[in-house]
């Protein structure tokens, strides 16, 4: 099979990694024309992608991804590793509010391995440039698809480049992220509208990257995101001494975006118990502000023929979402490894791809999508509520009252530590998560009436800080 990959992020370069291991010839178009850099620190300071909206904002790779990397890309891991990536184990960061520390069958699941996305796609870089059967073609825009209706089946032949330069494939793979134009390549091409869900997730971000004065980095005291009343931390450890801290909060607070002072996102920061301690290094950005974030979900159902035959949409060009629950690379990881398996089911037989390809997506990465969504508009609720001044309305559905108390239960139980740990790193759905016998009860029963919030400053305080 001749395969052709639009974007050489980690999706796109995974995704032609896997199929071209597995026999397949692919070529991978990127637009943004800057050649792969020689070491980590050079991609840091240096390289530009102005292609990824998110190239230098914090990520996190959860458990999930790192076991696909584990399965498919071993030498990535490993090449990861080597060039500082840092191992993090879940139970390792178990409260000590837990009893039972004594360890578990299977916790290794719960071990990740994380870097800047600057490091991650350099390593995958220089792995994707050595791989036979592999091309990256870099400052290559494509600004058409070429289609063709068979029995009534749209099907995708290749596409054009700006050059005019035809590049012809058995399937397209679109790995073009967040601002992917081929849904409009392919209205254009008369192969029907694309489904399309879209809205601003209502969030803004305020990021500042740090690193140790001494190779040390600080301790996680709870979870990477916490909560507050009005706005959400996210303290993220990552590789050769460095970590990020990302304050965010509701697009509608207008006196958060204060934040973008240095001076008034430190002292908010400082103002956190639990995160005051990483502002201990050396700033190696200023803050990094980042709004327009959406959540979008798209479907090729074609003209009501069944979906568009020869091309198949992975990770943040499928679907994305608020990128704070850390989910974006570990799922765009994931649906890599399902475009393996579909592609080596199915063989030439693009209508019976187009066919699995659709229904193995709606039925293993769509549900993570939907409860994304679920939570960030709940979260959106009750920033706004207590921006207010008012109480955040209590849930009145199950799934609410347990998304409620799951984090005072995991701070007590380490049962329901590492069922929480399993949602957290995409390991297993929230919803398969809690139909085990009596887990949703029993979370409810540990948790208790001691839903408090973690200690931070009050809505007044923020205000006072933003001055």
């Amino acid at each position: 099979m001749n395969a052709i990959v639009l974007g050489a992020g980690l999706c796109g370069l995974a995704a032609g990694m896997m199929l071209a291991r597995d026999g397949h010839d692919v070529t991978v178009l990127e637009r943004d024309a800057a050649p792969v850099p020689e070491s980590p620190e050079a991609a840091w300071e240096r390289w530009g992608r102005d292609g990824v909206a998110q190239f230098r904002q914090a990520h996190l790779l959860q458990a999930r991804g790192r076991q696909v990397l584990d399965d498919e890309l071993p030498d990535v891991r490993r090449a990861l590793e080597a060039a500082g990536g840092l191992r993090l184990d879940a139970v390792d960061r178990m409260p000590e509010t837990v009893a039972d520390r004594a360890p578990w069958p299977g916790d290794e699941r719960l071990m990740t391995l994380t870097a800047r996305r600057t490091t991650i796609e350099q390593v995958l870089g220089r792995a994707a440039e050595a791989q036979d059967g592999l091309e990256v073609r870099r400052g290559v825009s494509v600004k058409s698809v070429e289609t063709r209706r068979i029995g009534g089946r749209v099907h995708v032949a290749g596409v054009r480049d700006d050059t005019g330069r035809a590049h012809a494939a058995d399937l397209v793979v679109d790995a073009g992220g967040r601002r992917s134009a081929l849904p409009a390549m392919l209205a254009d091409a008369g192969a029907g509208h694309v489904h399309e869900e879209s809205a601003d997730s209502g969030f803004l971000y305020y990021t500042r990257f740090f690193r140790s004065r001494d190779g040390r980095l600080p301790s996680l005291r709870g979870q990477f995101l916490i909560h507050y009343a009005c706005f959400s931390v996210i303290t993220i450890p990552s590789d050769a001494g460095t970590w990020s801290i990302t304050v965010y909060a509701s697009s509608r607070d207008r006196v958060l975006k204060g934040l973008r002072d240095p001076s008034r996102w430190t002292a908010l920061v400082a103002a956190c118990p639990l995160q005051a301690h990483w502002l201990d290094g050396v700033p190696i950005t200023g803050i990094l502000p980042m709004g327009g974030a959406i959540d979008r979900y798209r479907r090729f159902a074609g003209h009501g023929a069944g979906p568009v035959a020869g091309v198949a949409s992975v990770g943040d060009a499928w679907a994305c979402t608020n990128p704070s629950l850390g989910r974006g690379m570990a799922l765009g990881l994931s649906h890599a490894t399902m475009l393996r398996r579909v592609v080596s089911e199915h063989g030439d037989d693009r209508v019976g791809f187009a066919d699995a390809w659709d229904e193995a997506t709606e039925r293993e990465l769509t549900p993570w999508y939907r409860a994304t969504v679920s939570t960030d508009r709940a979260r959106l609720a009750e920033i706004d509520a207590n921006r207010a001044g008012k109480a955040p309305a209590p849930p009145t559905d199950d799934a609410g009252r347990v998304r409620v108390a799951l984090p005072a239960a995991m701070a007590r139980d380490a049962e329901i530590f590492r069922a929480g740990s399993e949602m957290i790193n995409c390991l297993t759905l929230p919803r398969d998560v809690l139909r085990r016998p009596g887990l949703a009860e029993r979370i409810l029963d540990v948790a208790g009436d001691d839903l408090a919030p973690p200690p931070g400053p009050s809505r007044e305080q923020v205000l006072a800080l933003m001055r």
